[in-house]
């Protein structure tokens, strides 16, 4: 009973001192939890430069990679194709490149011309898991620059033909063609009716190098050992040569005979479904386009299409070396991780999971082992074709020079000059984009060779 009588004992709150007891558990929580993230920081930062859809896929394979290198955390990051090369350049500049990075194989001449790559012969030699022997020969190749090895092939890409089997087959031709002169009556026959019946023996866009490329890879230049589309050690073009005329002149006759139209790659706003309508009976392009053709072409037309080697001059034909690689930076302080990731990656059962993920196709052998690439006759094709792919020069100018060469080409194509006019002016211009380079080697410069 309360001494004071009427009145209810008076309550004392301590509500100040509850608050500080509540602050500090609350500071004791963040300095506990900063210490978890401290000894997760522990692991091996290693930063991974992707371009385009590549990171999307090969984030799912990162999970098992850490989990077989608990010491090391992958950071990947992901780069528009449109703006790869100007960040990598940028990234260079700025002594901020990453420790590894997908590149694509014409790209690397120009990093070896910076300095910028790790070489790798080394690391090969003492790999028990990447093999040389097991690559297709040519893709290696073009990540070999002045004798040196700088970066292991990630996946392949090439050009070869896709094709309508049942157009072919109604106009008479029961395989696809084995040489120019069956694919040049191929194309006539193909190409029938007019205005908005047209019907074309092929689609080439006037804006893509790829196909004319390939064409003028299949060509012989001649008895000098490595003059190709560059002659004199990549000194000077060679576009005036036989064998590029050749080229230019077979690939230049599709169109003035009808049998391509001569529209760029935006102009033909949807090829896959003007391919299933027969508008076009072949179309030159590389294998993404198998899984555009499977999604984008009604069931009952799947059988309708497949796919060929490109046909040469006399007999089967080469085509271009292309693709993405994966390259270890100089200036990387985890060079040891990068090349553990890169072996991951080269693995074959890896690189049958990324193309069953993105359909980007292996650059081993044994790779296409595995059961989606071995029974698939549309992806065998390319199989075939890896076997007779060649590489472009491994300079650090090649990419403005094959946009020089579509440029020209197009020109002929429009009629505004002859195919001798223009392989003298697309040697006058290449001439003078070499003119350093030349300066440079005369001098015992250190251009790439």
């Amino acid at each position: 009973m309360s001494a004071v009588r009427g009145r209810a004992p008076r309550r004392v709150e301590f509500r100040p001192v509850r608050r500080l007891r509540h602050a500090w558990l609350a500071l004791a929580s963040c300095i506990l939890l900063a210490a978890c993230g401290q000894a997760a920081d522990t692991r091996q930062p290693l930063d991974f430069w992707t371009i385009g859809r590549e990171g999307e896929a090969v984030a799912k394979l990162i999970p098992e990679f850490e989990k077989l290198h608990p010491d090391i955390q992958v950071r990947l990051q992901q780069l528009p194709l449109t703006a790869a090369h100007q960040k990598l350049l940028t990234a260079y500049a700025g002594d901020s490149t990453p420790d590894l990075s997908q590149l694509g194989n014409t790209w690397i001449p120009e990093l070896v011309a910076l300095h910028a790559l790790a070489p790798l012969d080394q690391r090969v030699r003492q790999s028990r898991t990447i093999d040389p022997s097991d690559y297709f020969a040519n893709i290696w190749a073009t990540n070999q620059v002045g004798g040196q090895l700088y970066g292991i092939p990630w996946y392949v890409d090439t050009r070869l033909l896709f094709y309508r089997k049942d157009l072919l087959q109604a106009a008479g031709f029961d395989a696809p063609p084995r040489d120019w002169q069956e694919w040049s009556r191929m194309l006539a026959a193909l190409s029938t009716g007019e205005g908005r019946e047209r019907r074309y023996g092929i689609l080439l866009p006037t804006n893509e190098f790829e196909q004319l490329l390939a064409l003028a890879l299949q060509q012989d230049y001649g008895p000098k050992p490595g003059d190709g589309l560059l002659r004199d050690g990549n000194r000077y073009g060679n576009f005036e040569s036989a064998g590029f005329k050749r080229a230019l002149s077979f690939y230049v006759e599709i169109f003035r005979r009808h049998q391509a139209p001569a529209i760029t790659n935006g102009e033909a706003s949807n090829p896959w479904n003007e391919f299933g309508r027969g508008v076009y009976a072949f179309y030159l392009s590389g294998p993404w386009n198998i899984g555009e053709f499977r999604t984008r072409l009604p069931a009952a037309q799947q059988d309708a299409w497949a796919t060929a080697p490109l046909p040469g001059p006399d007999g089967p034909g080469a085509s271009s070396a292309g693709g993405s690689s994966l390259v270890i930076f100089r200036r990387s302080r985890h060079q040891q991780a990068a090349w553990q990731l890169i072996e991951y990656l080269s693995q074959p059962a890896v690189q049958q999971r990324f193309y069953q993920l993105l359909g980007d196709m292996p650059p081993r052998r044994s790779s296409w082992a595995g059961e989606a690439l071995r029974n698939d006759a549309k992806a065998q094709a390319f199989r075939d074709q890896l076997e007779r792919v060649r590489p472009t020069p491994p300079i650090p100018e090649w990419e403005r020079i094959v946009n020089e060469m579509q440029l020209q080409a197009a020109r002929v194509i429009a009629g505004e000059v002859s195919v001798d006019q223009a392989t003298a002016e697309l040697d006058r211009r290449v001439d003078a984009m070499l003119a350093k380079r030349r300066w440079m080697l005369d001098r015992g410069g250190s251009a790439v060779p």
